[in-house]
Parts: C-alpha cells; sequence; structure tokens
C-alpha cells in the first residue's frame, strides 16, 4: 500500500511524529509488561499483578503496534531494501507473537491460584517475551538506521 500513497511533506512530517508516538506508547507498555514479568520470577510481584499489567495494557500495545504501521505506510519505506524487508517480518513476527501471548496469558490466568505455574507455561512465556524484546527493538533499530538514510 506504500507505494500508492504519496504524501507531501508536511504530511510525511505527521506520519513521522505519530510514527514515533505509536512507538513509544507500544514499546512503553511492553516493557512495562515484561518489567512485571521479571519482577514475578523474582519473587517480588504475584502472577496476578503480571496478568493485571498485561490486560490492563492490551490497548496500548496493540494501539502502539497498529499506530506503527499506519504511519508506516506515509513513511516511503523502501520495499527493496533487506533491511526495510526484515523490520517488516519482525513487525509480523511481533504480531503473530502478540496473539500467541494473549493466549498464554489465558493460560495462566487458569494457574493464577496455584503455588505453581507449569515448567511449559514458564518455558512459552519466556520465548514469547523474548520473541517480543527482539522484534520490537529489531524493528526500532531498523527504523532508526533507515532514517538516517
Amino acid at each position: 500500500m506504500a507505494h500508492h500513497l504519496h504524501a507531501d511533506p508536511a504530511l510525511q512530517l505527521a506520519a513521522r511524529f505519530l510514527h514515533v508516538v505509536a512507538l513509544i506508547v507500544g514499546l512503553g507498555a511492553v516493557l512495562a509488561v515484561d518489567w512485571f514479568a521479571v519482577l514475578w520470577l523474582l519473587g517480588r510481584r504475584r502472577l496476578a499483578d503480571v496478568l493485571q499489567t498485561a490486560c490492563g495494557l492490551q490497548v496500548p500495545i496493540w494501539l502502539g503496534l497498529a499506530g506503527l504501521v499506519v504511519s508506516g505506510l506515509f513513511l516511503h519505506p523502501d520495499l527493496t531494501s533487506p533491511l526495510t524487508l526484515v523490520k517488516l517480518g519482525l513487525v509480523l513476527a511481533i504480531t503473530l507473537n502478540g496473539l500467541y501471548a494473549h493466549w498464554l496469558g489465558q493460560c495462566l490466568d487458569r494457574c493464577r491460584d496455584d503455588a505453581r505455574v507449569p515448567r511449559h507455561l514458564l518455558v512459552q512465556s519466556g520465548v514469547a517475551a523474548t520473541v517480543s524484546q527482539l522484534g520490537w527493538w529489531g524493528a526500532t533499530l531498523i527504523g532508526f538506521l533507515n532514517s538516517q538514510s
């Protein structure tokens, strides 16, 4: 779609600003959820705290991701660049991983009152958090590198 949109300089500037805002909202919310998860793993928070935080931050996470995708359409991404293609792949991975993490949250919610979470859910949650962090930070880094050229 980006090839069919022709933004004038003012619209492109607004899109760049909205892109940064969406990044702050989405990645900030992801970092908050993951921080609470680390605190839970260290025994400093309850699982219920992590789940409540994740539930409360779902909307900002998805709004941030959607804002990045929509505003990115107006930034004329170079679809012939391997880095841009990697970034688009990371965004797809983040999206699919977010759906997977939502399902994992529902599974963990069933363990909310148990003393121990099954090991396989811990491993799956760790993998989902790692994919999320690598995806968000990787796409951010590539976006930064692309903006320098």
